[in-house]
């Protein structure tokens, strides 16, 4: 059985319950969030066009909002919320019938 401990008064989510991420990890695909509590959030990428149109290079440039309850790319403009990511909630510029072929 693996085990982790943690310090007396420690807290992997904020007060008002918000979850908090540890790691963040973007491929060509998916934009992936280790959170602290142990679970692992993966959305695909073209959920957030900003990010799916720009360079790695530019992707790699992230920074926590907070103590980590979202992402902010600072070249990109653009914030994502772990939240939201959790609810499955693609950005507001997402557009699911562009990519789709009819």
């Amino acid at each position: 059985m693996n085990m982790k401990s943690k310090q007396r008064g420690t807290s992997t989510s904020a007060a008002n319950g918000d979850p908090h991420g540890k790691s963040v990890t973007i491929t060509e695909d998916y934009l992936t969030a280790e959170l602290r509590n142990g679970r692992v959030i993966s959305t695909p990428l073209i959920w957030y066009p900003r990010l799916h149109e720009a360079s790695a290079a530019d992707r790699a440039v992230w920074e926590w909002i907070g103590s980590g309850i979202g992402i902010h790319w600072p070249l990109l403009d653009e914030d994502l919320g772990i939240k939201g990511m959790l609810a499955g909630n693609p950005s507001v510029e997402y557009k699911p019938l562009a990519h789709a072929a009819a």
